[in-house]
């Protein structure tokens, strides 16, 4: 066993072998008939859940479900800059005036998805950075939804690297319009909203934006709305087929 000196006695003492890290998920002990039936196994994908219409209120459930889950935060803040030069960051500071001074709060915009289907987007409030940050990531998990992917272009095969038809999404006097686009495209989009639609598993997109489209946080909302109008949409069965749509996961 290796020996540490101890300056003050002068001699060595036995070094304390470190801990093993615990997984919380082990730990984990559900609270919701969901979560004890993630927890035993009987629920293995988001499909089952979202099929037999779970609410997710537990981001423990999102994490055994999708071991591959991807974590990311927003630029929707600016640092002070000299003439408003500052660079993006990822924490939106606001301060209110009180009699006993200035009030600091700050809000982060967090982002999961697994890149196949699924995507969450939420915003969090703290006093501090690091619960502001936490509180994001927790509720991007609970808001976890399914989108609708299809193919982008008539004239190629079907495939689901784009959106299957137009949508268009508002928050504010914020406005974007996506639209299918073919193999190779790229996502022709704003770069915050083209995170959300890469961790949604979409990679050929068109866009078209209107209003302030300065103000991030209403843009972000925008595009959320677009991606939750894809499943609203009603559908025939015969476009299933010509038009590649698939929901949620593929294989």
């Amino acid at each position: 066993m290796k020996q540490k000196f101890d300056r003050k006695k002068g001699s060595r003492r036995p070094h304390k072998p470190r801990e093993p890290l615990v997984n919380p998920l082990d730990v984990w002990v559900p609270c919701t008939d969901l979560g004890k039936l993630v927890k035993s196994g009987e629920v293995k994908t988001l499909d089952e859940v979202f099929a037999k219409g779970y609410t997710i209120m537990e981001p423990e459930v999102v994490d055994m479900l999708v071991p591959n889950l991807q974590t990311d935060l927003l630029l929707i803040g600016q640092a002070k800059g000299k003439f408003g030069g500052g660079q993006r960051r990822i924490f939106r500071q606001t301060q209110k005036k009180t009699r006993e001074g200035n009030i600091i709060k700050f809000a982060t915009c967090a982002l999961v998805g697994d890149g196949n289907g699924y995507v969450g987007v939420a915003f969090g409030k703290s006093g501090e950075t690091v619960p502001a940050r936490d509180k994001s990531q927790r509720a991007a998990k609970l808001n976890i939804m399914k989108i609708r992917r299809g193919c982008g272009s008539w004239e190629g095969e079907a495939d689901y690297n784009s959106i299957p038809f137009a949508v268009t999404g508002k928050c504010g006097s914020a406005e974007i319009t996506l639209m299918p686009a073919p193999k190779g495209t790229g996502l022709c989009v704003e770069r915050e909203c083209a995170k959300i639609l890469k961790a949604a598993g979409i990679k050929d997109v068109w866009s078209k934006t209107a209003g302030q489209t300065k103000t991030k946080v209403n843009l972000i909302k925008a595009c959320v709305d677009a991606l939750q109008k894809l499943s609203e949409m009603k559908i025939q069965s015969s476009h299933i087929e010509s038009l590649g749509i698939v929901e949620g996961g593929a294989q």
